[in-house]
């Protein structure tokens, strides 16, 4: 007896691939506790895990649309893009580079500003984006942060960075290292202008970033457990010989050290950023 329902008629699979039904990436989220949350979930709670308080590493774009009302906000210099000013090359040219992440993230460099209201406070926020090269501090974020506190001081408006970011950018090799001491000479000239100068510091927040404009605000804010430091733990435990306190470099550590003002789970920064402008600006 012949079972022809076994028989393969076609020799290969003629599916298209745009008729496969995959499931569509996204939906759900794992937490480092294993913690399952559905996407839809997640963003609806400022994408931090209700399950955990987990908070996921987000970017400008979706900072942008927690805290600004109605998500309505004016992006400024737009427009300013990294180059190759030096012709590096590790192993691939830093042109490549730039080309590959400016097409994957849609992003023109590693941080954008914004001006808009907050709950109806109106102010400019600079957010550092992860996604574009770990964040990394080079020329255009020095700059975009120059041209940032120029809008602030003309127009009179309280300033906040989002703080997420490696460090310095190393294939822009002393021109990133410039932009420490560029962004603290104009944050010097904001202060004398009377401006609040809030910094939120979210995961990770390392390098000269942290040795610099990310602890010199006014207030100082951080999101639940994230990880802000210079150096790596490995790097310091090797150089002192000496294990780490438990929690070390964590921002809870660095509020019990005095580094930080308060610790903001993501689900209040909006009310917490609007109700420090109203304390200290009016």
């Amino acid at each position: 007896m012949a079972f022809d329902w076994f028989k393969r008629k076609a020799k290969n699979i003629t599916t298209s691939t745009e008729d496969k039904k995959d499931v569509p990436r996204g939906l759900w989220h794992q937490t480092p506790t294993g913690k399952i949350i559905e996407h839809e979930e997640l963003k609806a709670n400022n994408y931090v895990s209700p399950e955990d308080g987990f908070h996921v590493r987000i970017g400008s774009r979706e900072f942008f649309s927690i805290l600004f009302d109605d998500n309505k906000y004016t992006e400024l210099d737009a427009n300013v893009e990294s180059v190759d000013m030096l012709n590096f090359k590790d192993t691939k040219s830093y042109t490549d580079r730039l080309k590959e992440v400016k097409t994957k993230t849609k992003l023109t460099d590693s941080i954008r500003n914004a001006v808009g209201t907050v709950n109806g406070e109106k102010i400019v926020i600079s957010c550092m984006d992860f996604a574009f090269i770990g964040g990394s501090l080079g020329s255009v974020m020095g700059e975009k942060i120059r041209r940032a506190v120029d809008y602030c001081i003309a127009n009179k408006l309280p300033y906040m960075i989002i703080c997420q970011s490696g460090g310095a950018r190393m294939q822009e090799a002393t021109y990133s290292l410039m932009q420490l001491a560029k962004v603290q000479a104009k944050l010097a000239q904001l202060s004398e202008a009377g401006l609040l100068y809030v910094a939120y510091l979210c995961d990770p927040t390392f390098g000269g970033i942290t040795a610099s404009f990310a602890m010199t605000a006014d207030i100082i804010m951080a999101e639940p457990g994230a990880l802000i430091g210079f150096a790596g733990p490995r790097v310091i435990r090797e150089t002192i010989g000496k294990d780490l306190p438990e929690g070390f470099q964590t921002s809870e550590f660095l509020q019990e050290k005095g580094f930080v003002d308060f610790i903001v789970k993501r689900t209040e920064i909006k009310e917490k950023v609007s109700k420090t402008v109203r304390l200290l600006v009016h």
